[in-house]
């Protein structure tokens, strides 16, 4: 018989995570496998499927291949997991289910006696309604594109004190997208997202600025990993295992971000940083000079800072919807509220200090001859509505360096409950 196969079973991957978490479980086989419909039967009746995940569109369509399907998927009424067993038999599983509650209390978020809304009423919504109504959820409301609950009619459930999105709005590419606005429901008390890419979907970033306890999809992904591989090899995996990859993945994916005052020494620091970890640094000013065809001060001759801030506001949208980067801006980018989205979204924001006598302005437009004291009064309150943590650059490049490595290692490693992007605890010789 052929080598099994094991993988994520799908129609379009390219998004996709799986692959580094199953390799971390040790399935190293694991691979992405995209099907059309119709090549679905063809697929499934092979004889060496080994473990199986089945994402968007197949979790239904799946179903009826398969010879065993454990009474909580039938229950739930889709399945993600897949087994051929040694007698032949193709067995089927719902660890969404495990993800999904386990993504709930790593949040903090409780259904018991709760009024639930869930967004969408694909694969995912079915595993969220069967977790809330088996956790106590007094009521439970799935919001579609029509029917009696629909977006347009929101209001009907602004007493919901959980709200669940498990539509793909949001999704990179797509960054920026939100599928309903929080403030329809003001009784809100936890919100949690299915996606995982970006760290921090638009729903996401409404619910930390509300303080409302929030949550991405990427615990869940990771548990009902986990789940499904011990399916797949019926062997159990201590519970560990799933907050070591989580952590794992928070710092390999999250983009660590420098800003601060013009001349503080972001692209030094970001140079030494690149060095320390092995990632690659870009420097937005650079994306920007590339784009326009000029240096920034030809930038600002020729069309003022309004011109220089659109582009900057675009550059920044689209370097910070990357993943696992290092992240230099320009001193003003604070000036815009819109670029606080796209540097959180996948980031953790570190602010350089430095003394403002030691500044370097030549080439800034901004600073150059400035009142450089002036400035750092107006910027001081946008600098801290940004940062995630405050860093000393007042010594060594790599000494700054160093220290920003060690936070953001400790913080992927320690952070839980997303209700709020400030308030972390401080790590290494950082201030938060």
């Amino acid at each position: 018989m052929a080598a099994p196969i094991f993988g994520l079973l799908g129609r379009k991957l390219g998004h996709s995570w799986s692959v580094p978490i199953h390799a971390a479980l040790g399935c190293t086989d694991y691979r992405l496998i995209e099907l059309e419909p119709e090549d679905l039967p063809a697929f499934l009746q092979q004889e060496n499927l080994g473990g199986l995940n089945v994402t968007i569109p197949y979790k239904r369509d799946v179903m009826p291949y398969c010879d065993v399907i454990d009474p909580q998927a039938q229950a739930i009424g889709s399945v993600n997991t897949l087994c051929r067993r040694s007698d032949g038999k193709l067995c089927a599983w719902n660890t969404d289910a495990a993800g999904f509650s386990y993504m709930a209390r790593r949040a903090g978020i409780s259904f018991a006696g709760r009024k639930v809304v869930i967004l969408g009423s694909g694969g995912a919504s079915l595993t969220a309604q069967y977790v809330a109504r088996q956790e106590g959820a007094r009521a439970v409301v799935v919001i579609s594109r029509s029917g009696p609950d629909n977006y347009a009619n929101l209001a009907r459930h602004a007493d919901a004190d959980i709200v669940v999105n498990t539509t793909p709005v949001g999704t990179y590419p797509n960054n920026g997208q939100s599928p309903v606005d929080l403030t329809v429901f003001p009784a809100c008390k936890g919100v949690l997202d299915v996606v995982y890419n970006p760290r921090r979907t638009a729903l996401l970033l409404q619910a930390e600025s509300l303080a409302i306890p929030c949550c991405d999809g990427l615990p869940m992904l990771v548990a009902q990993a986990k789940a499904a591989e011990e399916h797949f090899f019926q062997r159990s995996i201590p519970d560990s295992e799933t907050e070591r990859i989580l952590s794992q993945l928070r710092r390999e994916t999250q983009n660590i971000v420098l800003i601060g005052m013009p001349g503080c020494g972001k692209s030094t620091v970001g140079a030494a940083l690149a060095a320390l970890t092995g990632r690659e640094a870009i420097d937005i000013d650079q994306r920007i000079e590339a784009r326009a065809g000029c240096s920034i001060p030809e930038i600002f001759a020729q069309g003022g800072e309004a011109a220089f801030r659109a582009l900057e506001q675009e550059e920044t949208a689209l370097a910070g919807a990357c993943s696992g980067k290092i992240l230099l801006t320009g001193g003003g980018v604070v000036t815009v509220e819109a670029n606080y989205a796209s540097l959180h979204q996948n980031g953790r924001i570190y602010h350089l200090l430095r003394s403002l006598d030691t500044l370097a302005t030549d080439g800034r437009p901004l600073s150059q001859g400035a009142d450089l004291g002036a400035m750092w009064q107006r910027r001081a309150p946008l600098y801290a509505r940004f940062r995630d943590a405050e860093a000393d650059n007042n010594g060594p490049a790599e000494e700054t360096a160093a220290a920003i490595w060690r936070d953001f290692c400790v913080h992927c490693s320690t952070e839980r409950s997303e209700s709020e992007h400030a308030g972390h605890p401080a790590a290494g010789d950082l201030r938060t």
